[in-house]
This record gives C-alpha cells, structure tokens and sequence, in this order.
C-alpha cells in the first residue's frame, strides 16, 4: 500500500474546502469540489478516493502540523515528554488555547478525513460495478473502519465532538455535537462493527497496511474501554487475541523498524516513504532528533522533544524495551571530532540535567576521551527517529495499534470486571520485556500497574495523555494525570497545579464562532 498511497492523484480527492480547512464550519465562499457521485464510476477509481482518507494518518496533505504531529503537543500536558519553547513547552505548563495552532489543525484534519470517508460510504452504496461487488464492499468497510478510528481520535482529546455521517454538499451544513460524548461513541460502535464484518484479516502484496479486520475490532475494544463496556471489551480483547492469529515480536524494537512494517502485532500504522515519494516523509526526527547531533550525519531541525530523565530513569534496568524505546547512545557534534571522528555519548541518570534547550545534553567542557564524562541525560525517542538521514528522506512507518495494547486493554477490562485473567495480557507485555510477572494484587494495585505498564510500552507514541485522562477524575480517584502533574511539576520545579481545564482540549474557537450547532466543553466555558 506504500507505493499506492503515495502514487494517489492529488486532484481527485473530493473534499469540499469547508472540511479543507481548519474547522467544520470555515467556509467563505462556495465550495470549488469534484462530485463524488459524478466521478466514481467504478471500484477503481473509488479506491483512489479511500486512500486519500490515509492520508491524514501522515503527511500526504502537505501539512507540517500534522495529524500526528499535533499529538506531540497535546501529550505534552501529562509532564513525562517536554519541549523547550512553543507548543510543547506552553502544553507541559499547562497553557492550553482553544484558538492555538495545534488544536484547529487536528479538529480540520480529523473532519476533512471523516467528510472523505462520508462521500465514499455514499457512493459506494450506490455505485454499480458488478464485476468488482467484492471490492467495493471491502472498499466501503476501509472507509467506515476509518470514519470510526478518526472520531476515535476526536473522543481521545475533546469528548463532546460533533459527529456526521453525511458529505457536506452545501454551506449551510453545520454538524452539532448535542449527542455530546454518547453519540460520538456510538458511531464508533457502529462503524467499528460494521467494518469488521467486511474486511479481511489480513493482506498481500501491494495492499498490504490497508485496514483489517483485526484494526476495526481494536477500535471496537478501545471504544469499549472508554465506554466502561468492560464485559464487552474482554470479549472484544479475547477475540483478537484467540483468533488473529497475531503474538508479540520477541524484539521490541520489530515494532518501529522498517523490516517489519505492516507484519506480525503492527496492527494498523501510517504508510511512509520519502523514496516512494519526496513528500511522503514524517517530519518525527525533525523535532526528536538529538540536539547536539552532527547536522553532516542528518542531525537537523528543532530537535526540542524528548522525556525527562525522571520517565527515563523509571525502567528497571533489565526492561528490554529501552533500546528501542530510547536513543541510549549517539555521535554528538558539541565537542568537535576527536581523531576525525565525532565522540559518542551515552545517557546516565548522573548526567546534567534541566529543562532548557541545553539541559541534559553532554558539556561543553567534557573530556572527549574520558567515557565518564560523555553522558547526557535527555530521553531521546528512538522510536521515532531515525538516525543518519535527514527527516525529509524517512521512511518508518508510524504505527498507530499494537496488539501490546489489546493485550492491556484485555488486563484492563477483566480487572474492571472482575471477569477472566487478568493478569495474562499484562504479563505477556512484561514477559517480551524480560520482566517478571505479576501476581496476588489488590484491584487498585493491579489498575495502578496497569497504567505504568502503558506508560512504559507506549512512551513516545502519543497516547498516554488520553488513556491518564481517561482513567482520571479531576478531585477525585482515580487521578492518573493530576498525579503525572503534580509529580512533573514538583520534581522540575515547574509551579504547576492540575486544573479542570487539563482534563479534556477545548473545543476550537473558530467551531464555536462559526457553528452555532456546537457547544462548549463544559470544563472550558
């Protein structure tokens, strides 16, 4: 699916500019689109229309503040990955605006996607291709599996979204949020399961990366968790695990590589390839990179994201997600080259460490040739980057569902119920780790040891901010962010207190102004 997603024509996607734009309802003029039920006569030139809905998985729509880039800033808030200036370092502050340039960008990405899957669904219930029944049955169940995983990604961060299942074809077509957080779940279910039905369980060849089966029923689980269906989930979970034939990797680090995307527990990822085409790159290691990495070996841009030596230091020091979860040595420039060759450093909890731009990367008056000296203590992602390019020629995919986090969700779900084992999925997690496992724990003990467990396996893939929030009551218990918070904010100083705003992002100003079918969030009004 690489090289057919990255071969799309730009000009057939259909999308009128009102879900272009940053908002459901920015619109000025009337809207200059091609007519989805005029151009797509058959399964073929419908396919071209759902792989433009992958596109905002990544950055096939050319935006620099991309789906998954806005993710960064918006995790941010829980205090475990920080960033020295701008976004990233106004969201570890707790400094949210619902007119910020992260926030309008990823609302107008999510609904220009969810419009796309709308006027494909419609078309292809219409679309009359007998020799191709088959594929545009299966091209229909991609595009409500993606409908489903895009108001996932709206319920993760501001609940109360609006939710449509319509193209829009006309400007006075403003979609309402009064369902609140039940209707937009309940699309979910129903997209989810509806997806499930069609798609296969797996793919070949040039299709392979498209969604499955086993991706619509994750977005099913996940959406059960967040529904407190905890029966429900389990099952959902135990489906997965007992019938998709996928296991963990025995390394770590197969989930991030490039050998092994679209394979074994990579449930569903975004498709990249710089090779395949030159803006079809993630711009991850832009802001990730090693800020003192040599710019002659690919060290560029901003460089201002990474975890805290705090989160680093958590792991217990024969946790085998380390090596692929962090960068735990590299060449660094900020000494010059000793004998022709850049020194290389490695991280140490002893090492400096502060939240500027500077704190917690090697000094400047080290001893190149005394390895005690050549430490630094920043928690570089190694998920994300990739070292010796520069970040407009990469190629890993970003992977959005693992079956780590079904097999978490499954713990989750049978500790919520009282139901099932527990333990199993925790510690199949634990186990690939070289960790030992879990045993003889209270609800609460477990719940807690369930949410590190996350933290641990997930750190860098942008999801811990809503699984905290969602486990998370503000003034009340359990508080999973507040006590992130409250623990950044002491250990570095910072001076910040959990605030009901924290809990959920607002939604975006121009929505509210412009829609008058939309309200508030309540925390935010």
């Amino acid at each position: 699916m690489k090289n057919i997603i990255k071969s799309k024509i730009k000009s057939l996607l259909m999308v009128p500019i009102a879900i272009v734009g940053l908002s459901c309802s920015d619109l000025e003029e009337k809207p200059d689109f091609i007519n989805p039920g005029t151009f797509y006569k058959s399964a073929r030139e419908l396919q071209t229309g759902v792989n433009a809905i992958y596109d905002d998985l990544g950055m096939g729509n050319g935006d620099w503040f991309n789906y998954f880039y806005n993710r960064y800033v918006f995790e941010c808030l829980v205090g475990y990955q920080v960033g020295w200036e701008k976004g990233p370092l106004q969201y570890n502050l707790g400094n949210v605006n619902p007119a910020d340039e992260y926030i309008e960008p990823y609302w107008g990405q999510s609904y220009r996607a969810i419009n796309r899957a709308n006027a494909i669904i419609e078309t292809a219930e219409t679309m009359n291709d007998p020799g191709n029944v088959d594929l545009v049955k299966r091209l229909k169940a991609e595009a409500q599996f993606l409908r489903a995983f895009y108001y996932y990604g709206l319920l993760s961060y501001f609940d109360n979204a609006p939710v449509t299942v319509k193209s829009t074809k006309g400007i006075g077509e403003f979609p309402t949020n009064s369902g609140g957080k039940r209707a937009l779940i309940d699309q979910i279910y129903a997209d989810a399961i509806a997806a499930a039905e069609v798609l296969p369980a797996s793919y070949s060849g040039a299709d392979a990366g498209r969604a499955t089966k086993w991706a619509a029923k994750a977005i099913l689980m996940k959406a059960q968790l967040w529904d407190q269906k905890w029966t429900d989930a389990k099952a959902t979970a135990e489906d997965i695990v007992n019938n998709s034939g996928l296991s963990l990797f025995t390394d770590f680090s197969h989930n991030f590589d490039i050998a092994h995307e679209n394979q074994g527990e990579r449930i569903f990822e975004a498709q990249i390839s710089a090779a395949a085409n030159a803006s079809e790159y993630n711009n991850h290691s832009a802001h990730f990179n090693p800020e003192d990495y040599p710019s002659e070996l690919g060290g560029a841009g901003w460089s201002w994201l990474s975890a805290t030596q705090d989160f680093r230091a958590s792991y217990d020091n024969n946790d085998k997600r380390i090596d692929a979860s962090f960068i735990e040595e590299y060449p660094t420039g900020r000494l010059g080259k000793v004998n022709g060759q850049y020194p290389v450093v490695h991280w140490s909890p002893n090492a400096d460490y502060n939240l500027s731009r500077f704190g917690g990367i090697v000094r400047t008056d080290a001893n190149p040739n005394d390895p005690n000296q050549l430490i630094f203590g920043k928690a570089w992602s190694g998920k994300l980057v990739e070292l010796g390019i520069n970040y407009n020629n990469t190629e890993r995919n970003t992977v959005y569902i693992r079956l780590a986090d079904i097999l978490l969700g499954h713990s989750e779900a049978s500790n919520e119920s009282g139901q099932g084992d527990a333990y199993m999925g925790i510690n199949m997690v634990r186990a690939r780790a070289g960790l030992a496992p879990l045993s003889g724990l209270s609800q609460q003990a477990l719940r807690d040891a369930i949410v590190k467990e996350r933290m641990q396996e997930f750190v860098f893939e942008q999801v811990m901010y809503p699984e905290l929030r969602r486990k998370s009551t503000f003034g009340g218990q359990p508080d999973y962010l507040g006590d992130q918070i409250r623990h950044y904010s002491t250990k570095y100083n910072v001076g910040r207190v959990p605030k009901k705003q924290d809990y959920v992002l607002p939604i975006p100003l121009k929505e509210i102004q412009g829609n008058s079918n939309v309200q508030q969030n309540p925390e935010w009004q």
